[in-house]
């Protein structure tokens, strides 16, 4: 892709949305940024000489002028249950990819649910949930299995060695009240409760952790396109208590790009025909991490690396998993097999 792709970034003054234009910039992509805010988006104008657009989420016709001339847009504005489908509705009255960072899963089944058909009649691809919760664990399932038989479970674990929420965070937790779901016998189902519990062998920097069965949009974005009997999603149960703490501060910067000091595991143990394999995702800010996922997304869709075709898209399904992995200069990755029970599950 070159500069003359433009791509719309609605929420750019968002936390996630800096990270989200500034790799667009590196990468040398054309950037539109857009926002509710106008002060907002005025703050770092001395700095960034990008445009600015501000279009209202309850304004059709603010938000079609707003990515009018764009060739895609990516949404970093939460909580989605809000915002993805007007951002999308306008995406899709452009006839342009859409793409998000969404990690809620109700606002991931009203996608499916009410834009999925209309998107695949035009043509559309819309791409919600491609970042570090929803798309990093879909291309770490998807680069480790056999695509073309079933798998028998799936185990996702995410490590966080903290979690210092954003507002965007909150206001998110605050908004998302629905019942989270997993995989069980093949169909979507609700989390036990009280929640499972259990203890988790992370790979270092993390090691073993306790943990708590609470599913993102990886649980969704996973059996779009893979048959998958069970799947489980795990969280480290400290992250939980962090963000459940109204005292934990937001994310501060710690390194030249503004990331924070947070490291983070993806550990993937999927059980396939008898075999049992495991993939490992490490770094850095899960925020920050979402920047070069959702950008590396964007690239493939506008530079035709996609799968064709419209709809509601998991990475995994339109992109080869493996090759979008090793591209990522901000995630090391590694596959091996399982020599001991990765999780050691507490039942109440």
């Amino acid at each position: 892709m070159n500069d003359r792709m433009t791509v719309a970034v609605y929420g750019a003054s968002g936390h996630t949305g800096k990270f989200v234009v500034a790799e667009l910039k590196r990468r040398g992509v054309g950037v539109v940024r857009i926002g509710r805010d106008a002060a907002r988006l005025t703050e770092s104008s001395a700095d960034d000489a990008t445009p600015w657009r501000v279009a209202a989420i309850d304004d059709p016709a603010q938000l079609d002028a707003a990515i009018r001339g764009t060739d895609a847009v990516i949404n970093c504005a939460g909580p989605f249950l809000d915002t993805a489908l007007p951002v999308v509705d306008a995406a899709l009255r452009a006839g342009i990819p859409y793409l998000d960072v969404m990690a809620e899963q109700a606002a991931l089944q009203a996608l499916i649910e009410q834009r999925d058909a209309s998107a695949r009649d035009a043509g559309v691809r819309l791409v919600p949930a491609a970042a570090f919760y929803g798309g990093l664990a879909d291309l770490l399932v998807t680069a480790a299995a056999d695509a073309d038989t079933p798998l028998d479970r799936v185990d996702i674990a995410i490590g966080l060695d903290s979690w210092h929420p954003t507002p965007g965070t909150r206001l998110t937790g605050e908004r998302n009240r629905a019942r989270r779901l997993i995989q069980e016998q093949g169909r979507l189902a609700p989390v036990p409760q009280p929640a499972p519990e259990g203890v988790w062998s992370f790979p270092s920097p993390l090691g073993t952790m306790d943990v708590v069965m609470l599913p993102f949009t990886e649980v969704l974005t996973v059996s779009r396109h893979l048959r998958v009997s069970t799947l489980e999603s795990w969280l480290a149960l400290s992250a939980l208590r962090d963000i459940r703490d109204p005292n934990t501060p937001a994310p501060r910067p710690n390194d030249e790009q503004g990331r924070s000091a947070q490291q983070f595991v993806v550990d993937v143990v999927i059980e396939q025909s008898g075999t049992t394999r495991r993939v490992t995702a490490e770094g850095r800010d899960i925020y920050a991490v979402s920047a070069p996922i959702i950008v590396e997304a964007t690239e493939r869709l506008l530079s035709g690396k996609a799968a064709p075709g419209g709809g509601v898209s998991s990475l995994g399904e339109i992109f080869d998993a493996r090759d979008f992995l090793a591209a990522l200069d901000m995630v090391t990755v590694s596959y091996g097999a399982v020599s001991s029970p990765i999780l050691k599950r507490s039942y109440a």
